[in-house]
């Protein structure tokens, strides 16, 4: 009796439960779209406690290290287990060829620490600190001057590491910024589309054919071209959203105003407008709920293309300059197939673009499938 009233309970917790709380069960079963929620939450988090993270800052450099390789990590040091530690590297040059060869400077080691002091910052852009989580200290013999490169250096000896972890900030909020823009432009364009119809709804679908007929590469030129030379990273930051937004909201626009042109007609829509509900309220309370699940499925899918978008700009040189940094900036610095050949970790960025980009996928489809009611 017990175990039949449970079924019963669960039977009318089903039947009663929101469209929202249907989703988040199915969801729920969705093993890759959490594992892929989880990985993003780790980069945002990155991102957000990057000068942490981070065991240099962006304008930090050593000449010595330019384009040196990830650096090796040892744990014995002449026969002794001593923990984590590194080297400091020492230049050679070659007088009768002029070659230059760095090498390992094995006579004193320096032990890898945590929680150490290095440049300052701001937590949350609001509390002063210089604690980063790891970072190196004093050598074996007193000596200073080693640096710990994860991911190696680049040409100018700046840590890919920590440049990575600083471009994260860019490259994954400006996608998702655009994509919030682009959502609300889309729903607002797209409902007055597909709603009143029309002479307005033929003009806004030829302005949207006209957009979508031109090149991504090309207008973005023309976008950026117009943006003013020397303008400070927070003003190119909101140029690129801006940029990105108004090449992005055109798909979500047409699905909107086909989701509109099916259900305006229907019979809770004809209820409310000769009830006397004002037209914005019919759009917005009555017709938008309706399919939020799928335009927020959307959204979520429409963000890849945006990190892509972002990436390519840096990459070609229309968006984030030096000394700041994105994803985009970092490849663009192993643009050059000689500099890869002999520099393969300048293309550790490209691993982080293309897993957030596959987590985001991921993410979609599985909301996708929670949203849908079929399944």
């Amino acid at each position: 009796m017990a175990l039949f009233k449970k079924k019963q309970k669960s039977k009318e917790d089903y039947y009663l439960a929101s469209q929202w709380t249907l989703m988040i069960r199915k969801l729920r079963k969705h093993k890759l779209a959490q594992l892929s929620l989880f990985v993003l939450m780790i980069l945002y988090v990155c991102a957000l406690f990057a000068d942490f993270l981070a065991p240099y800052g962006l304008e930090e450099f050593d000449a010595l290290y330019k384009n040196s390789a990830p650096t090796k990590i040892h744990f014995e040091y002449e026969g002794e287990n001593v923990g984590p530690h590194i080297y400091k590297l020492q230049k050679s040059i070659n007088r009768e060829d002029f070659s230059v060869t760095i090498t390992e400077d094995t006579s004193e080691y320096y032990k890898i620490e945590f929680f150490v002091k290095g440049p300052e910052y701001k937590i949350l852009g609001l509390i002063p600190c210089d604690i980063h989580l790891f970072g190196v200290g004093e050598g074996s013999n007193g000596g200073t001057g080693a640096k710990l490169f994860l991911f190696g250096a680049d040409s100018l000896g700046r840590d890919i590491f920590s440049r990575v972890l600083h471009g994260a900030r860019i490259s994954l909020t400006i996608p998702f910024a655009s994509a919030i823009i682009s959502f609300f432009l889309g729903i607002t364009i797209g409902s007055i589309s597909g709603y009143f119809g029309g002479t307005l709804d033929i003009i806004i679908q030829r302005i949207i054919e006209v957009m979508g007929a031109v090149p991504q590469i090309p207008l973005w030129l023309a976008l950026s071209a117009a943006i003013p030379p020397g303008i400070s990273t927070v003003k190119m930051y909101f140029y690129i959203t801006i940029i990105l937004s108004f090449i992005n909201w055109t798909g979500m626009a047409r699905v909107v105003r086909g989701k509109f042109l099916s259900l305006k007609n229907e019979d809770y829509v004809m209820a409310a407008r000769l009830s006397g509900v004002s037209t914005w309220k019919i759009i917005w309370k009555h017709l938008v709920p309706g399919f939020m699940s799928y335009l927020i499925v959307s959204m979520t899918l429409s963000i890849p293309g945006s990190i892509v978008g972002e990436t390519s700009m840096s990459y070609l040189g229309l968006g984030i300059k030096s000394p700041a940094t994105s994803w985009g900036v970092l490849l663009q610095e192993a643009s050059s197939v000689t500099d890869v050949a002999s520099n393969p970790h300048k293309l550790i960025p490209i691993i982080f673009v293309t897993i957030t980009v596959l987590a985001y996928n991921f993410l979609g489809d599985g909301l996708r499938d929670a949203a849908d009611p079929y399944k």
